[in-house]
């Protein structure tokens, strides 16, 4: 079987597991205060080029939901748009943790968020306004769901409509490696230098076992931050396991490397399919995902011989306003990743085309 449902199907790296099994020797201080997390969060200060604050996890959702509880109060308004992550596949974790904070879905092609549909949300929310629930923050997802990636530049307009508005934001980096590759810019160019205030990094996708980072470049930002975690239940009494996945992770370019393959692998893929007839894509692809709408009869050819994808969302209202999925068509998600090989890829550009 060739399962390219997601990045998360695989497992994690040879050199993240036997950073895991090193650090099982010996004792470490608990609940984050051992070694390791510090050396990963000193790591972190380097790569992004800045102070910062660094609070480890095992999920990615716990990572986005108590980052935007720190940016929004429970009467607060967050803008994303309407089809990210944080919106429609974290069974309302961000509502929780904010305490009653609001989503707010904003429009826009391909999942990304334009100033200008930023600005026409805001407005609907006016500050000081007691019966309406009060603009705080912004949350933009890169990669985003349509596997597409904001640009430096399109990162710091919004984030630019943010600051006006005095909003912070927050920057959901799932698969922040694949945009980095992507963009050829540097992880303080695509946060901080563009007006991102807090970032959850993801390592998870890209070779590690269960490793986030919530990572905040204004201390004061993350004052009460260590009691979320704590007070939803994702401070790991055993640390070590998280701060030695990152350091790993980061080690070497690992995680560098590991982004360039699973993106060069979705561009192998992309470049098979579109030239086979019938089979067009929904988006440009950006970094490791593919979104193909494929005639049932390929489909049904890819599945009997074991390939696996994810159905997506045929009324998706990120598609361009003239695509649509005809009733003899399906529309699946391919992710590629640092475990995909050209093999698999060939083997699935092959059995399309047969």
């Amino acid at each position: 079987m060739i399962n390219l449902a997601s990045d998360n199907v695989v497992g994690a790296s040879s050199h993240v597991l036997d950073a895991i099994v090193a650090a099982n020797t010996g004792a470490e201080a608990a609940y984050g205060a051992d070694h390791f997390s510090s050396a990963a969060e000193a790591r972190l200060a380097e790569i992004f080029e800045h102070e910062v604050k660094v609070f480890l996890m095992t999920t990615g959702t716990a990572a986005n939901a108590l980052a935007l509880a720190a940016l929004s109060p429970p009467w607060g308004a967050i803008f994303c748009h309407e089809e990210s992550h944080v919106a429609d596949d974290e069974c309302g974790a961000p509502e929780m943790f904010t305490d009653g904070a609001k989503l707010i879905g904003v429009p826009g092609f391909a999942g990304k968020i334009t100033p200008e549909a930023l600005e026409k949300a805001i407005a609907r929310f006016p500050k000081g306004v007691a019966k309406s629930v009060q603009p705080s923050a912004v949350s933009l997802s890169n990669v985003t769901e349509c596997g597409t990636v904001y640009s430096v530049e399109e990162i710091a307009r919004v984030a630019e409509v943010a600051r006006r508005h005095e909003l912070g934001v927050h920057f959901d980096g799932a698969r922040f490696a694949n945009a980095m590759i992507t963009l050829g810019a540097t992880p303080a160019e695509m946060t901080w230098k563009a007006g991102v205030d807090v970032v959850s990094f993801g390592a998870t996708k890209n070779g590690c076992l269960a490793c986030e980072a919530v990572i905040f470049f204004d201390p004061a930002r993350a004052e009460h931050f260590q009691y979320r975690r704590k007070r939803s239940g994702h401070t790991l009494s055993k640390g070590r396991f998280l701060g030695s996945q990152l350091i790993a992770y980061l080690a070497h370019d690992h995680w560098v490397h590991n982004a360039r393959h699973a993106n060069r692998q979705a561009q192998l893929l992309a470049r098979g399919l579109q030239a086979v007839p019938g089979v067009r894509l929904a988006w440009a692809v950006e970094a490791n995902e593919v979104f193909a709408i494929l005639p049932k009869a390929i489909a049904s050819r890819l599945s009997e011989a074991g390939v696996r994808a994810a159905p997506w969302y045929e009324s998706s209202v990120s598609l361009a306003p003239h695509e649509t999925v005809g009733s003899d068509e399906v529309f699946w998600r391919f992710v590629t990743s640092f475990a995909t090989t050209t093999e698999d890829i060939a083997t699935v550009i092959a059995t399309a085309a047969s």
